[in-house]
């Protein structure tokens, strides 16, 4: 009886949006539980929600409410920093509480995510590239282990963080011509740290990884479905609707069930780094913040200005 009213406490607070109360509630309820206070709570909101930040647009599936299409619009190029992540971070977090699956795209034309922005790594303060890491940190652990369907819809270049977001999702579709996706932090200098490297061998396999991180490989829309990196590729005018298709497939999996094997997947890989995030933090600063890498990210910052006057 007890729990019964702890489930009904979690529902009534959230329902009327008195998030702190009622996620108090929530956090006492077994995983099974809260599986079901949230189907509860999506079965009888009848709220279309649209929200439009500076950098993350969220929007409802018109063809299905159960679903959001939640698109990064950051130009140039979708460059992960504090804000942009922030604004991913809460956007799934009020997800959670609306949809039950979710389609992460772009809104920039043949870029999904050029990955982390340079410029928060380069000439900056202690303070604020812990801050930056510790964004990061947090807006991959509310993605990788989200209780929502989660599906990347990746309609551009996807290299870096592009590619760790991407591999984040329960499923990956991408389009098929010149863009690449993977992890090429190495060709920057820079050592992926253990939660990309345990997220990609999670993806494609530990030989795989070991060659790819190494060699700092970018792959085709095919050869990526080949090693197991996304899996289907489409024509670019597609991907959404390749998407969505394949979120109807998953919707009819009861919640509960596929919630709590998702988290017996995933949640070793999302426990390590909570155990080790100051200490994850504290490594990343020390090294982006060393004379060499300075020095490379610099170098890298000015081919960038060299390639766009060339452009232009």
């Amino acid at each position: 009886m007890a729990n019964g009213r702890v489930m009904c406490a979690a529902f009534v607070g959230l329902r009327q949006g008195l998030f702190s109360q009622g996620k108090q509630f929530y956090a006492q309820l077994s995983p099974w539980k809260q599986a079901v206070v949230s189907q509860a709570l999506f079965s009888t909101s009848q709220k279309h929600y649209t929200d439009s930040n500076q950098y993350v647009i969220v929007e409802k599936d018109p063809k299905n409410d159960a679903v959001a299409i939640l698109k990064l619009n950051r130009k140039p190029v979708n460059g992960l920093n504090v804000q942009l992540l922030t604004e991913l971070n809460i956007a799934l977090e009020k997800l959670e509480e609306t949809s039950r699956g979710v389609i992460l795209t772009s809104a920039v034309p043949n870029i999904f995510s050029a990955g982390l922005d340079i410029a928060e790594m380069y000439q900056r303060k202690p303070e604020e590239t812990d801050e930056f890491w510790s964004t990061l940190q947090d807006a991959w652990i509310r993605l990788y282990g989200s209780p929502l369907i989660t599906m990347a819809a990746i309609n551009g270049h996807s290299p870096a963080g592009g590619c760790l977001l991407a591999m984040s999702c329960d499923y990956r579709c991408m389009a098929r011509g010149k863009y690449t996706i993977g992890l090429n932090e190495t060709k920057l200098g820079i050592v992926a740290p253990f939660w990309f490297i345990d997220t990609m061998k999670n993806t494609i396999g530990d030989r795989e990884t070991e060659k790819a991180l190494q060699l700092g490989s970018m792959y085709t829309a095919e050869q990526a479905q080949r090693i197991g990196l996304v899996d289907d590729v489409c024509d670019p005018s597609e991907v959404l609707n390749t998407a969505k298709a394949e979120m109807s497939k998953w919707l009819k999996i009861p919640d509960h069930a596929r919630i709590l094997t998702k988290e017996a997947m995933r949640k070793e890989t999302i426990n390590k780094l909570i155990s080790k995030k100051k200490e994850d933090i504290y490594y990343f600063t020390s090294f982006i913040l060393k004379e060499s890498i300075q020095r490379s990210l610099g170098m890298y910052l000015e081919s960038l200005k060299v390639k766009k006057a060339v452009k232009n």
